[in-house]
């Protein structure tokens, strides 16, 4: 097994220019990631500099086997925290041989949201705070739960520390090291309210780029629990009962709000979210009814609310924010398995584009 790390661990750079170029595409359900590795001549730091490429749609459920060829665009480029060296990481998004995206590419509309002058202007900063599971991998139930049985009641689990409290850090902290090495603008992690549950924040990002940075933080995610044989899971109820949901809160704020009397245009904003409440419910990720209950720090799923420093709402505005008069908010509605594509294009959408 140490000469299968080593050749793992082989420095290419020494022997050769040639780099590996691991492209990365979501599959059928939306959430799942696919990905496969190909070589190239030389380092490429361009993503428009990388040649297209294409896959079996129908063993992906995006093309019928008769007509199966979909076709990969590069769009973004991170830095291999696996391979390492000059190899590199390239999330792509999917279309047709003719050119049309594909359902399942959300990036492409999202595009075309960032690119409007008005947003481009307005200039929409993201964080968003990916919560998830890790779950054991042949049971399916969390990670340092007794199989069958439950731990203690929630209360020290949160950013909690020791080994009966935080459960599976190992696997959060190579996460957190190969974000940073892969060029992801990764702002933190902490231990989360239901035991075996972790989040990492990611921003902030600027437009488009929020959406990238987070679903290649997904995939890495993905690879380090593969390595470590533990399953990922970004369902957002993942234990029934009187256990906290999975979401992924999203921080949010345009140059407007961050400038002095930015704070009018938030609730001006958080207005006109509240307007579009049902839309963005139907848009903000699947079994998001099991987890906004109004319990477990979380507004009821057919009630928009807003309020300062409150945890309960469907939005909430920081104490900062009030006081300062500028700043942003934090749409708390976001289930954890949402598509980032589609939850902050939608949201500068809202408000930027649609006039009240």
């Amino acid at each position: 097994m140490s000469l299968l790390s080593d050749l793992i661990n082989l420095d290419l750079t020494e022997t050769t220019s040639k780099i590996i170029a691991e492209y990365i595409w979501i599959g059928g359900s939306g959430l799942d990631l696919r990905s496969k590795a190909r070589t190239l001549p030389g380092p490429v730091t361009d993503p428009a500099k990388l040649p297209k490429w294409n896959y079996d749609g129908s063993s992906t459920g995006q093309a019928p086997g008769d007509d199966s060829e979909v076709i990969i665009y590069p769009q973004a480029i991170f830095k291999d925290p696996f391979r390492r060296g000059n190899n590199i990481l390239v999330m792509c998004d999917a279309y047709t041989p003719a050119g049309e995206p594909i359902p399942t590419n959300k990036r492409f509309n999202a595009s075309k949201i960032f690119s409007h002058p008005d947003v481009v202007t307005e200039e929409p900063w993201y964080g968003i705070e990916q919560e998830y599971t890790l779950l054991q991998k042949d049971v399916k139930w969390p990670l340092g739960w007794p199989v069958g049985g439950y731990p203690g009641p929630q209360g020290p689990y949160y950013c909690g520390v020791g080994a009966d409290k935080a459960l599976g850090r190992d696997i959060v902290d190579s996460h957190y090291k190969a974000c940073l090495y892969a060029g992801i603008n990764i702002s933190g992690i902490n231990g989360e309210v239901m035991p075996g549950q972790w989040e990492f924040q990611v921003g902030p990002s600027v437009g488009i780029s929020a959406g990238d940075q987070l679903w290649v933080a997904r995939y890495i995610l993905e690879r380090i629990t593969e390595i470590a044989g533990v399953v990922l899971s970004f369902d957002p109820k993942p234990i029934q009962g009187d256990w906290n949901g999975a979401g992924a809160h999203t921080n949010y704020s345009t140059k407007s709000m961050r400038n002095e009397g930015g704070f009018e245009v938030i609730k001006k904003a958080i207005e006109k979210l509240g307007a579009r409440h049902k839309d963005h419910i139907a848009a903000y990720g699947e079994g998001n009814e099991r987890r906004l209950t109004g319990h477990h720090e979380t507004a009821d799923i057919n009630t928009f609310s807003w309020g300062v420093a409150n945890r309960g709402a469907s939005v909430r505005v920081g104490r900062d924010t009030e006081k300062d008069g500028k700043g942003y908010f934090e749409d708390r509605r976001p289930a954890s398995n949402m598509d980032p594509y589609i939850v902050t294009s939608m949201i500068a959408e809202t408000t930027i584009l649609r006039k009240p």
